[in-house]
């Protein structure tokens, strides 16, 4: 069992999907939009997933490209395409939902935890490189509470470098992540002020992996 849901990479990339957003639906192409990964590659591991029973399958409606407008006529027809006869014509489409059933989901989700830390000690080795940092922390997505950013630097730092480690992230993890540099001084600044915004970082749930402030 466990050879067959490690082995391939795709199919470990598509596990982490699942596992950290659990309760979400996702369609192919948005599976490929957050990975990263081909669609032939996609629909082969979606099958195998499905085969260990591990997510399941279900339909829901595929919304209209664009909106629906009253009195529209359609090529050879006499009576205009209201709305509601719009919602008749739309399509449904197979999503893909995590089987919390699975046997080995408990187990899975505490494998997805420890990596976690995996990926904490990552950050603080990569953002290191890319300049000098006074404070790092994670928050919102990582500590799973409401914030107004996932993760906070302070320092002066590369923010190309950042912005290109951020969207290698956002790529594995399947979804994305919001975050907030700032220099130093505009750290003190704001602190002095009571800023709502970095109170609200700076008071709320946080893992600080990084704090040379003082």
């Amino acid at each position: 069992m466990l050879e067959r849901l490690f082995a391939s990479k795709t199919r470990v990339k598509l596990l982490r999907l699942f596992l950290i957003n659990d309760l979400a639906v996702y369609y192919l192409k948005d599976i490929c939009q957050r990975t990263g990964l081909k669609i032939n590659s996609v629909k082969k591991e979606i099958e195998n997933l499905k085969n260990l029973n591990l997510i399941k399958e279900v339909k829901a409606k595929a919304p209209p490209k664009k909106p629906a407008k009253k009195n529209i006529k359609e090529k050879g027809e006499k009576e205009p395409l209201t709305v509601e006869r719009m919602e008749d014509k739309i399509k449904f489409e197979q999503h893909y939902i995590l089987n919390k059933d699975f046997i080995l989901y408990p187990e899975l989700k505490a494998l997805l935890a420890k990596s976690q830390l995996l990926l904490e000690e990552f950050l603080v080795a990569r953002i290191k490189k890319l300049g000098k940092i006074y404070y790092l922390a994670l928050s919102g997505f990582f500590t799973n509470t409401p914030s107004k950013t996932d993760l906070l630097v302070v320092g002066r730092v590369k923010r190309k470098k950042i912005k290109y480690l951020i969207k290698k992230i956002e790529t594995d993890l399947g979804r994305e992540i919001n975050y907030t540099v700032m220099s130093l001084q505009e750290f003190k600044y704001r602190s002095d002020l009571t800023d709502c915004f970095l109170f609200d970082i700076l008071e709320n749930k946080k893992v600080v992996l990084i704090d040379n402030l003082k």
